[in-house]
Formats: structure tokens, C-alpha cells, sequence
């Protein structure tokens, strides 16, 4: 009858298990939501972190003489998500989008700095070969028979060396290209990339170009350059 002295109901079982396991499971969705938008907003710093984390596991390997496979895992996985975001890029620029943006005195002094770097690597060949060769015909002891497997054991060393230099290379050109078509900022509000690419789906056209970042796909193309020489253990040395 007094209705102030009414006592609370007890609570049910839908309230009683509203801090339960069930709520934490309803709670899961909102952080990854989070995370999410985290990500959207901050894909360089993300990328970044992505990075720094994977070269920590790789200097682990270092110390733990861990398989090759491991390391070539590492590496791919080190350079994947830069790569990844670079090639969607680049792969939806056009060939001639930049070329208003690129002088008459830029266009020629490329043209010579490729030449002269052209030169260097030819003079460079020239006496690697002329010391490789000798250095095969002592190895061998003037047995020809050895000569042609010294010669594939020696080449079979270097083709890693000149893909990877090669490798170094092309990430250089990307990201000169990178830094022309989008800039440095983590997410430039104004970019060269074409409008098409992702325009259906602005938060992930966000992250692309957060990613595709000229100084992360630097950083990490040229570490797994430098990391996938020393992980192949290449041998310079011949016995004499």
C-alpha cells in the first residue's frame, strides 16, 4: 500500500548478466571499430609501427640463427603493407599524369645523371669481370674442366647481389614518384592521385595513400634489400 517503501525488484537474469561475458562480446565490434578509425585517420603512423614491429622480430631472428624461409617471410611481411598501398597507386596513375609537373632542366639533368651512373656500373663490370675471371683460373689450377662449375657457383652468388641491387632501385624510382604524385604528409589533403582510384570507398582510399608513403617504402625497401643480402649469406671469397 505504501508505495514509497517499496523495495527495488531484484534484478533478472537478462540484468544480471548485463556485465557478463556477452557484454564483453558486444563490446569486441566497438574496438575494433576503434582501431579502425585509428587506422583511417593515421595509416602512416600505423605503417610505421607495422614496421618498427617486424624489424625488432627480425633482429630477434638475428640473434636466434632462425631458418632462411623465416627470413624471407619476415622481410615480406616487413615490406608488404608500403608495397601493397604503392603498387594500387601507382598502378591507377596514369603514365603521363606527371609529366606537366616536370621542367625542362629536370628532364635533362636525369637524362645525364643516367647516363653517368650508366658508365659507372659499365666500368664497374668491366674490371669485376676481368678480376672474377682471374680469380676462376687460379681457383681452378689450370684444370679446364673446373673452370665452367667455379664459373655458375660464382655467378649463382652474385645474381642475388644484382637483384637486389636492381630491387634497391626501382624502390628509389617509386618513391621519387610517390613523392611527386601525393607529398610527404601521413595524409596530404590535396594529392595528384587520380580521383577514380577507390572513390567508392573513401576510408580505404584514405589508408592506400597514407601507406603508400615515398619515406616508409624507402625505409623498409632498402632494409629488405640490405636484410635479404645478408640473410643469403653471400660469399665473395674465392679460395685461391
Amino acid at each position: 500500500m505504501h508505495a514509497g517503501n517499496e523495495s527495488p525488484a531484484p534484478a533478472g537474469p537478462a540484468e544480471a548478466r548485463a556485465d557478463g561475458p556477452a557484454s564483453r562480446r558486444r563490446d569486441s565490434p566497438g574496438r575494433a571499430s576503434a582501431i579502425g578509425g585509428s587506422i583511417t585517420r593515421h595509416p602512416l603512423l600505423w605503417g610505421s609501427a607495422w614496421a618498427a614491429l617486424l624489424g625488432a622480430v627480425i633482429v630477434l631472428a638475428a640473434f636466434l640463427d632462425w631458418p632462411t624461409w623465416a627470413w624471407a617471410l619476415l622481410l615480406v611481411l616487413l615490406v608488404a603493407p608500403s608495397l601493397v598501398a604503392t603498387i594500387v597507386v601507382l598502378r591507377a596513375t596514369p603514365r603521363d599524369h606527371l609529366a606537366h609537373r616536370e621542367s625542362v632542366f629536370g628532364h635533362f639533368f636525369a637524362r645525364y645523371l643516367t647516363l653517368v651512373l650508366a658508365f659507372v656500373a659499365w666500368s664497374g663490370s668491366v674490371v669485376l669481370g676481368a678480376a672474377i675471371s682471374t680469380s676462376i683460373q687460379l681457383a681452378a689450377d689450370g684444370k679446364e674442366d673446373e673452370l665452367t662449375g667455379i664459373g655458375f657457383e660464382v655467378l649463382a652468388a652474385l645474381t642475388p647481389v644484382a637483384a637486389g641491387v636492381l630491387w634497391a632501385a626501382l624502390i628509389v624510382r617509386c618513391s621519387w614518384f610517390l613523392a611527386r604524385l601525393r607529398g610527404w604528409g601521413g595524409v596530404p589533403a590535396a594529392t595528384e592521385v587520380p580521383v577514380s582510384l577507390l572513390a567508392g570507398r573513401p576510408r580505404l582510399r584514405r589508408i592506400v595513400i597514407g601507406l603508400a608513403h615515398p619515406g616508409l617504402l624507402l625505409a623498409t625497401g632498402l632494409a629488405s634489400v640490405l636484410l635479404a643480402m645478408l640473410a643469403a649469406e653471400v660469399e665473395f671469397g674465392l679460395v685461391v
